[in-house]
């Protein structure tokens, strides 16, 4: 990660000449449903050491967010499951008040909207994708 951190301002671009600006991060592989799709039977959670600390993926996503990042997708797991990650989310909205990001949006299976909903659009969050099992 110290590569990526150091190299402030390079902006990212594919093999193909192409400009990447946009970014899905899953910030828990844990989650509130067992959907068949997404996880086996026999699936095993991360340890807990093996996970990225919020202050880990706050520093990770801004790196990319100064080398060139506009769009910001979080998901999991399902991501309002992680412990505090509000305080990752509130910490992230600071690209959008700067103009360095134009979205923070989220992936999620809904189940905690109703408790997040207010501080997500307090913090900037304008578009979320719903993934519903049918």
């Amino acid at each position: 990660m110290g590569e990526l951190l150091d190299s402030r301002g390079a902006p990212l671009v594919d093999s193909f000449g192409r400009a990447i600006t946009y970014l899905r991060v899953s910030v828990t592989d844990r989650c509130d449903f067992r959907c068949v799709y997404c996880m086996a039977e026999d699936m095993t959670f991360l340890p807990k050491r093996d996970v990225l600390s919020l202050e880990d993926l706050d520093r990770l996503c801004s790196a990319f967010v100064a080398r060139g990042v506009r769009k910001l997708r979080l998901t999991g797991g399902e991501p309002l499951v992680r412990k505090n990650v509000m305080s990752l989310i509130r910490s992230l909205s600071r690209h959008l008040e700067s103009g360095d990001l134009d979205e923070l949006t989220l992936t999620t299976n809904g189940s905690q909207l109703a408790r997040f909903a207010d501080d997500l659009v307090a913090c900037g969050v304008k578009r979320i994708n719903v993934s519903v099992d049918t």
